[in-house]
């Protein structure tokens, strides 16, 4: 009992969808494993987000929409730190909030569920409510028609494997995590479609004035994971934070993740993606650096001048806008 009360507890806002528990079950056990004795409570959050799984992202708050409010449980001392899937996440985060852990990542790519890419049929109707995701395939498949998907990962499955579309898109990583890897029909090389910025890692959030929680999130960090997702949310803040059309970032060491975990400063390959609604313009590139801030912003700044500036819809981004860790 010494050594509980000498650690105490440490509270984790979380959502309360059955994928956003078992993420956080994910971090409370790497966190009991790294301190023994520490109690880990979960603290559930209701955010807009849930409260309206039918509306569009786009009416009620856009990328955010999750994690706002769950954000709000540790700013107010309710929780100690908070649970997010990165890619939820806005590119940047209050200054008093900190990304005191990213676990090793999952895997970051796209999945279908329902039927493969390649099987997909001649005017196939593929259920997706990621624009990131309507515009690659329609740049790989323009005959394809898609159709708006939300709801939580049980009904998103379902209707895939219901037949009522062709195929639902979904993130590879969230189908490991409940248990779901072979229900996939098929998974998407980033190659043919990059991955959402953050898509694949668990980014845990503490205030940066904590000095316990940042020190107890610290032991669970894993610094690849940590650092290409440091890169992917600087090409987003570059682009302008919620960028007006299709983006994604993808990012991950140089000669594999086994070097980065020799430890030591590595070179990060980082490609970056910005294209029109419709898929008809895409713009993809790709560079090498060893700062993630750095790469990420010459990724984003190389995708601009590389014709994503004259992308229809394209909002000029706001340059006082910097990249958070």
């Amino acid at each position: 009992m010494g050594s509980v009360s000498a650690l105490g507890i440490l509270r984790l806002a979380t959502r309360g969808s059955p994928l956003a528990l078992r993420q956080t079950d994910i971090v409370s056990a790497l966190l009991r494993e790294a301190h023994p004795g520490l109690v880990v409570e979960p603290l559930i959050v209701r955010t807009r987000g849930d409260r309206e799984p039918a509306a569009s992202l786009d009416r009620i708050g856009g990328q955010g929409v999750f994690v706002t409010e769950v954000e709000a449980a540790v700013e107010d001392g309710r929780a100690d730190a908070a649970v997010h899937s990165a890619k939820d996440m806005t590119s940047t985060m209050p200054a008093h909030l900190a990304l005191g852990a990213v676990p090793r990542r999952s895997d970051p790519r796209d999945g279908l569920v329902g039927c493969g890419l390649a099987a997909l049929p001649p005017g196939g109707l593929v259920a997706t409510g990621s624009a990131r995701r309507r515009a690659q395939l329609a740049y790989l498949r323009p005959d394809l028609v898609f159709t708006d998907l939300r709801g939580n990962m049980a009904r998103r499955v379902a209707v895939g494997e219901e037949g009522a579309v062709s195929a639902v898109v979904v993130a590879v990583a969230a189908m490991i995590r409940l248990g779901w890897e072979q229900r996939l029909s098929d998974v998407v090389d980033p190659v043919d479609l990059l991955p959402q910025a953050g898509q694949g890692c668990i980014a845990v959030q503490c205030r940066a004035d904590d000095p316990r929680a940042v020190a107890l999130l610290g032991a669970i960090d894993h610094a690849p994971s940590h650092r290409a997702l440091r890169a992917e949310r600087a090409v987003l803040a570059a682009l302008g934070g919620s960028c007006t059309v299709p983006v994604a970032a993808f990012a991950e060491p140089v000669g594999g993740e086994r070097g980065g975990e020799r430890g030591g400063e590595r070179a990060l390959r980082a490609t970056g993606l910005l294209a029109s609604g419709d898929g008809r313009t895409l713009v993809r590139l790709s560079s090498e650096g060893d700062d993630p801030e750095g790469l990420g912003a010459a990724v984003a700044a190389a995708l601009l001048e590389g014709g994503g500036a004259a992308i229809e819809g394209f909002v000029v981004p706001d340059r006082s806008e910097s990249p958070s860790s």
